[in-house]
């Protein structure tokens, strides 16, 4: 959003003092990208993000032109802002968020070491008893076994849930 308003920023100060170097005229053929304020920045936010050196990069050399220095100006700054600052904010957002998707990860897995998720008993429990964690895990509170009970309740219909634990089970499961 933040990415938007800038590039917002910046067509509004093409549109009013830049205009004529969006402009090209090949084979009797104008294209204007900024003929109006929308065009304009539709092009900054396709051809000017995506362009690897800024907008200066897909546009006329301003070189001869009373601008010049202006445009080299802008050009300059919105490279600087746009492309390197935003883009690298935006970058580290992305990297922020995938790392903490790591970690929660990482928390899990180490949940699942120390506890079984089923009854949510410690290891340390199961090592005190003479079966072990092991043991709990695969022959008492074995997984598929869970897992084909909730898939027997999902398929089965709601008018044939017998008896009171199958009817809260089940309700239990669709919130």
């Amino acid at each position: 959003m933040l990415m938007a308003v800038v590039v917002y920023l910046y067509t509004v100060i093409v549109f009013y003092f830049f205009c004529k170097f969006y402009t090209k005229e090949e084979d009797e053929e104008r294209e204007e990208n900024c003929k109006d304020m929308f065009t304009c920045f539709k092009f900054h936010l396709y051809s000017g993000i995506r362009a690897g050196g800024g907008i200066g990069d897909v546009l006329e050399s301003p070189n001869g032109d009373p601008l010049e220095l202006y445009r080299i100006v802008f050009d300059i700054t919105f490279f600087f802002f746009i492309i390197v600052i935003l883009l690298a904010i935006i970058q580290g957002l992305i990297i922020d968020a995938f790392d903490d998707l790591c970690e929660q990860l990482d928390s899990v897995k180490e949940t699942l070491k120390s506890k079984y998720f089923i009854c949510g008993i410690d290891q340390d429990y199961f090592d005190k008893e003479s079966h072990g964690f092991e043991t709990h895990t695969q022959a008492e509170h074995n997984f598929a076994n869970y897992m084909f009970f909730l898939t027997h309740l999902l398929n089965k219909p709601d008018t044939e849930h017998t008896g009171q634990v199958m009817l809260l089970l089940f309700d239990k499961i669709l919130s």
